[in-house]
């Protein structure tokens, strides 16, 4: 028999029980009183974990910043942030995968404030919690924090700025997408996928001939999304980049952007000893169903790959359609 809601909270204790726990002279015993709190799915026990996240023991801090992702709201974030600057990494890292977790637009009350804070781990950290909740007060301090000196506070606040879509942020994005490092330059370039501009597509064209593979990889798929007939051109191109994964994403979008001229090119590629490749290769010409495709799929019906073998067939299909 399923026990029902009721049955399956009626063991746990009053929260202000539960709580005296954390007074407990042993850090194991006010370990478990954190993970009765948590267990306890009460929003009552978040102002007891928010005691417990600044207790002497660091394995006690820890747990408390990992109980506080089943939590939301401003208490919540408030007590997650207050430890951003904790002796011991493990805490700060604890909590700040939790801030990411908060779903709550008002939780962004609690971490605005530290947007500009000076610690780069903190502001970092700042920047990855409040990117879901989409608040346009985010917006400033995320494009300002575009200069600051580390990789992982640019990637995070091109990351903020992407989640609010707001046109007026894409200056901002289109100099992101020429920034020192690769892997800003790549969630720059991805973050432009909300925008129709010709001016993002352009940054988008000059993303396929960027030195680093995985740039041109993020160019390529974002393309899909913001390009129009415009940028079929360069997708075709970047069939030929040496890296198969870009080929992979070219692929995909120009699909997705129906371009059957391109389809006479792509066929070849089903020769490529990569089978994802292959499968992705496969579903375009489905999709695409340029009967002259016919020959080079059903060189691979039978293909080692169940994957691929599943595709094939089903752009013969459509091609027979």
């Amino acid at each position: 028999m399923i026990p029902t809601v009721t049955e399956l909270f009626e063991d746990f204790d009053d929260i202000s029980d539960l709580a005296e726990g954390l007074d407990d002279p042993s850090p194991g015993a006010r370990i478990m009183a954190v993970i009765e709190l948590a267990d306890s799915a009460d929003p009552a026990a978040i102002p007891h974990l928010a005691r417990a996240i600044t207790d002497v023991d660091a394995s006690v801090r820890k747990q408390a910043a990992q109980a506080l992702t089943d939590f939301d709201g401003p208490d919540t974030a408030a007590a997650l942030v207050s430890v951003l600057k904790d002796p011991e990494p493990s805490v700060i890292e604890a909590a700040a995968i939790s801030l990411t977790e908060l779903k709550d637009p008002t939780s962004g009350n609690a971490i605005l404030p530290h947007l500009d804070d000076e610690d780069e781990v903190k502001l970092a950290a700042c920047l990855a919690g409040i990117k879901e909740l989409r608040r346009p007060e985010a917006l400033g301090p995320a494009i300002n924090a575009l200069q600051h000196r580390s990789t992982t506070v640019r990637v995070q606040a091109v990351g903020v700025i992407g989640w609010l879509q707001d046109e007026a942020a894409l200056p901002a994005l289109r100099e992101a997408a020429k920034d020192a490092d690769k892997l800003v330059r790549r969630t720059a370039l991805a973050a432009l996928g909300f925008s129709n501009s010709e001016h993002a597509e352009a940054t988008l064209v000059n993303g396929l001939v960027d030195s680093e593979w995985m740039v041109r990889e993020s160019a390529a798929e974002t393309l899909a999304k913001t390009g129009g007939a415009s940028c079929v051109e360069a997708l075709r191109i970047a069939l030929d980049d040496e890296f198969w994964q870009v080929r992979l994403k070219a692929v995909r979008s120009l699909g997705r952007l129906g371009a059957t001229d391109a389809a006479l090119q792509i066929a070849p590629m089903m020769d490529i000893p990569v089978p994802n490749l292959r499968k992705e290769c496969a579903a375009v010409l489905g999709e695409l169903a340029v009967p002259e495709t016919a020959q080079f799929l059903e060189k691979y019906a039978d293909d080692a790959d169940p994957d691929v073998r599943k595709n094939v067939r089903w752009a013969l299909e459509k091609l027979a359609a």
